[in-house]
């Protein structure tokens, strides 16, 4: 399919996703994106179009490539999943069995599904940590396992926006015989057996080229959020903003390449839509080429184990829920009436997940960053096409 500036193909009874890729552009303002569905080890969606560099005019092509941002910690997730399927942890086992460091600052009892859930009260890294030390796993480690908890473990929860990432990274690296955090265990357990274009820190050879830039939200479309959300973010005592801003990295870090070749599971992300549909798609369908057991993906698969104080997110103040490293559905992202799938949502509207009810991945990934937290209408008016298309 070439029209204008969507290229791609849909498999035959799925035209109403290519139309709504196409609205996308018309209608809600979109810049570049790619969009893409697999089910069985087969391709159904596979659409990119627009413009991947603003600046120059670029067009977006089939191998272009898009930081996800916080989508990216559902490829943690996956990786996380993989590694309980083979043994490395025991999802109801305390952190610090398996990290004894960790046993600080009364995080002795944390387990590894409560810190999985964002209920570790670990949403903040108090102890700056500049951009050498993120580098630095174990610096970086003994920064996380002296951290105390914002709230008592296990009875409430909030979004782990930065540190999710780095606490997986640092646990996995303690289970796995090789000595491998979440980047490299992803890379050599995931990637390259499914042949993904997904990297977790942006690889040295990966040409500029083909990478998508990103067009940022102007400071002034701040105030179209939440206003509670909006209010906390510019308050820096708030746990959203210590969250979000409280790390320690400088503002010139960001255009350190170093920045962004680090082990950052949270957010750093890049690769394509394709490759994350396709590695959600393989948990879906019960994992036939990565060989994960039932056991986990029923796991996967359950409601989220709410936390004793609800569901009120203390972090992003909205209703949320969250199980073994991903988003499962609810009141602020209802993509399925059924608590069998499992996905993450980034910044400026990329969402990936899995969905066993149809044995489908499913991910879109654009480049101008979006003003809604999760739900954005672009990336919606696709996830509705595609259900309306399979039946569901």
């Amino acid at each position: 399919m070439t029209e204008g500036r969507i290229h791609g193909d849909v498999a035959s009874g799925l035209e109403p996703v290519a139309d709504a890729f196409r609205a996308n552009f018309r209608k809600r303002g979109e810049l570049g994106a790619a969009v893409a569905v697999y089910r069985d080890g087969k391709c159904l969606v596979d659409l990119w179009g627009g413009i991947a560099d603003r600046r120059t005019g670029t067009p977006w092509q089939r191998d272009t490539v898009v930081p996800v941002f916080s989508t990216t910690k559902g490829l943690a997730g996956l990786a996380m999943s993989h590694a309980h399927a083979r043994g490395l942890f025991d999802y109801e086992a305390p952190v610090a069995r398996y990290w004894p460091e960790f046993a600080q600052a009364g995080k002795e009892a944390i387990t590894v599904r409560q810190l999985l859930a964002h209920q570790a009260g670990l949403v903040a890294i108090d102890t700056p940590m500049p951009l050498e030390v993120l580098a630095d796993p174990d610096r970086r480690d003994a920064s996380l396992a002296s951290q105390r908890p914002n709230w008592k473990p296990g009875e409430r929860h909030g979004y782990h926006a930065g540190t999710i990432g780095l606490y997986q990274a640092a646990l996995l690296r303690r289970c796995d015989t090789r000595g491998r955090g979440v980047r490299d265990y992803f890379a050599d357990e995931i990637a390259k057996p499914l042949g993904l274009e997904f990297w977790i820190g942006r690889p040295r050879e990966l040409g500029a080229e083909r990478v998508a830039q990103m067009r940022f939200v102007p400071p002034l479309t701040l105030p179209r959020m939440p206003l509670r959300f909006a209010l906390n973010f510019v308050n820096p005592r708030s746990l959203l903003a210590r969250a979000a801003l409280g790390s320690g990295l400088r503002l010139s870090d960001l255009s350190s390449p170093l920045f962004w070749e680090v082990e950052q599971p949270s957010g750093l992300g890049i690769g394509e839509a394709r490759a994350i549909a396709r590695a959600y798609a393989e948990f879906a369908a019960g994992s036939p080429v990565l060989g994960v057991g039932r056991a986990t993906l029923d796991a996967l698969e359950q409601p989220a184990q709410s936390p004793r104080g609800g569901e009120l997110d203390l972090v992003v103040h909205a209703m949320s829920r969250f199980s073994l490293g991903f988003m499962k559905p609810c009141g602020a992202l209802p993509w399925s009436r059924s608590h069998r799938p499992y996905g993450m949502a980034g910044a400026g509207g990329s969402f990936g997940f899995a969905d066993p009810d149809l044995d489908i991945g499913y991910a879109y990934a654009p480049n101008r960053i979006g003003i809604h937290l999760v739900d954005d209408p672009r990336e919606r008016a696709l996830r509705q096409a595609v259900y309306r298309c399979l039946g569901a």
